[in-house]
C-alpha cells in the first residue's frame, strides 16, 4: 500500500456478523442460512459468533441486551421519581432510541420476525423481560399499597402496549415519519389514564343530618369522569356503561 492510501478500517467483529447474517438472510431465507454460511461471509470461525451470540436468533437482536442494561440503570439512577408512571414511560423511550438508531435496520428485522415464527417467540422473550423490568419498578415504589402488584403489573403491560404499538406503526411505514412523536403520542395516553390520580388514598365518608359526605383524594386536572367514578364507588352506586 502507498503510503496516499488509507486503511479501510474493518467494522467491528459483532457488527460484521450481524451485516453478513442480514445479507444472508435477505438473500435466503432466514431458515435457509447457517452460522457457517454467516461466519464465512464475515471472514471469522464460529468461536467468533458465539463470543458475541448464544444462538442465531440472537444475531437478529444484537442490541436488546444492552438496551435492558441502559433501561435497568435509568431506573435505577432515580428510584424515587415523585411520578412513577412518567418514569416507566420514559424508560421505554429507551428501547425507542435503539430501534431509531438504525431505521434500516430495524425495519429488515420487523418484516424478517414477521415471517418467522421462532424469531416472533424469541422477540416475545425479549419484550416480556422489558416488561418485567418496568413492573419491578412500579411494585417497589407501589409497596404498602393493599393492590400495588396489581396496579404495578397493569401499568407495566400499558407501557410496553402502548410503545410497541406505535413502535409497529412506524415499522411499518418503512421507518418514514417522526417515531419519537409516535410513541410519545401513545405514552402520553398512558399517562393520562395511570398518571391522573394519585396512590389510592381513603375516601372519608360521614353522617350529618342523614346526609352522606365523601371526600375524594384527586390530582388537579383529574377528568371530571373518573371523580364521579370514585363517589359513585364510595356511595355503592354505578351507573355502568350503557349508552344512556
Amino acid at each position: 500500500m502507498s503510503s496516499g492510501e488509507t486503511a479501510v478500517e474493518k467494522p467491528p467483529m459483532r457488527d460484521a456478523l450481524v451485516a453478513a447474517a442480514f445479507e444472508l438472510f435477505l438473500e435466503r431465507g432466514y431458515e435457509q442460512t447457517t452460522i457457517d454460511d454467516i461466519v464465512t461471509l464475515a471472514g471469522v470461525g464460529r468461536r467468533s459468533f458465539f463470543r458475541y451470540f448464544p444462538a442465531k436468533e440472537g444475531v437478529v437482536f444484537p442490541d436488546h441486551e444492552r438496551c435492558l442494561t441502559e433501561m435497568t440503570a435509568f431506573l435505577d439512577a432515580d428510584a424515587r421519581d415523585a411520578d412513577p408512571v412518567r418514569r416507566v414511560c420514559d424508560a421505554a423511550r429507551t428501547v425507542l432510541r435503539m430501534y431509531a438508531e438504525n431505521p434500516t435496520f430495524s425495519v429488515q428485522r420487523y418484516h424478517l420476525t414477521k415471517k418467522v415464527p421462532g424469531l416472533r417467540a424469541y422477540e416475545l422473550s425479549v419484550v416480556w423481560r422489558y416488561e418485567r423490568a418496568l413492573a419491578g419498578y412500579l411494585r417497589a415504589r407501589f409497596t404498602g399499597d393493599p393492590d400495588g402488584a396489581l396496579r404495578a403489573d397493569v401499568i407495566a403491560a400499558a407501557v410496553v402496549a402502548a410503545h410497541n404499538n406505535a413502535l409497529r406503526c412506524w415499522l411499518r411505514s418503512d421507518g418514514r415519519g417522526d417515531a419519537s412523536a409516535t410513541v410519545d403520542h401513545a405514552l402520553r395516553q398512558v399517562q393520562a389514564t395511570f398518571g391522573a390520580l394519585t396512590a389510592p388514598g381513603p375516601l372519608a365518608r360521614d353522617s350529618r343530618d342523614g346526609e352522606d359526605v365523601v371526600v375524594v383524594v384527586a390530582r388537579r386536572g383529574t377528568p371530571l369522569w373518573r371523580v364521579v367514578q370514585q363517589v359513585e364507588s364510595a356511595l355503592g352506586g354505578g351507573t355502568g356503561t350503557g349508552n344512556g
